[in-house]
């Protein structure tokens, strides 16, 4: 006779109370920091056996989601947002009930010979825009180096600064709006200059994000290399058939 501890059947169960897990603490109604109800909570609410809410336990940490203690219990480890960033980080991060400011830290006109030849394009000449998001202990979220055409009313952007202090609004004023691009992700120890800059130790290890972007006619809108904290930030990808 087969119970309702069998391998498979606990298998199943474990997954499903994960999954309700990590739907909440995703969406934000288990914030940063909070600690998860005890075992004999959770297997009365899920009406499950502790081994299974064990097992639940351990498959979020192994996402990265919540980290156990050795007699103080799991406790919420993330604080993310998946990396779309069409709508830009403080948007996506206040989404998520985190508040920033963001600091801008160099605006410049610089010559690339290397990115144009990258990009394909004729003209080597950039303005440079850097912005850091800070959170309101200090730490800074993620930081961001914009390279975009220093043409027209962007090439003015060293002196004048950026329309309402967002980049996005700056483009669009010009007639710049990305329509599609391509966009890649790893891990890195960040430079001296980086770590200066984001006001972590040399070394440190954050998520790098590579994203070219081009409006509908294909012309080249921006250049982007940013530095994202993985306390804040998850690289989600979806596959298969979810219907």
């Amino acid at each position: 006779m087969t119970t309702l501890d069998s391998s498979s059947s606990v298998r199943l169960k474990h997954e499903t109370v994960a999954a309700v897990l990590a739907r909440e603490i995703r969406s934000g109604a288990l914030r940063r920091g909070t600690r998860l109800p005890g075992e004999i909570a959770l297997a009365k609410r899920f009406k499950v056996s502790r081994t299974t809410v064990r097992a639940a336990l351990a498959r979020l940490g192994e996402e990265g989601l919540i980290a156990t203690r050795n007699g103080k219990g799991s406790f919420v480890c993330f604080e993310g947002q998946p990396l779309e960033a069409r709508l830009g980080w403080a948007w996506a991060l206040a989404a998520k009930g985190v508040a920033t400011e963001v600091r801008i830290d160099r605006l410049a006109r610089v010559h690339n010979a290397r990115l144009a030849r990258t990009l394909g394009l004729a003209s080597g000449e950039f303005v440079v825009v850097e912005r850091s998001w800070v959170l309101p202990s200090g730490v800074v979220a993620c930081h961001e180096a914009s390279h975009i055409p220093a043409a027209g009313r962007l090439r003015s952007i060293p002196e004048q600064g950026l329309s309402g202090g967002s980049l996005a609004v700056t483009l669009r004023e010009a007639g710049l709006i990305f329509s599609h691009g391509r966009q890649r992700i790893r891990g890195r120890a960040i430079d001296a200059r980086e770590a200066a800059l984001v006001g972590a130790p040399q070394g440190t290890w954050m998520l790098e994000l590579i994203r070219t972007s081009y409006d509908a006619s294909g012309a080249f809108v921006e250049h982007v290399v940013g530095l994202l904290d993985p306390a804040h930030f998850e690289v989600g990808i979806r596959f298969g058939d979810e219907s």
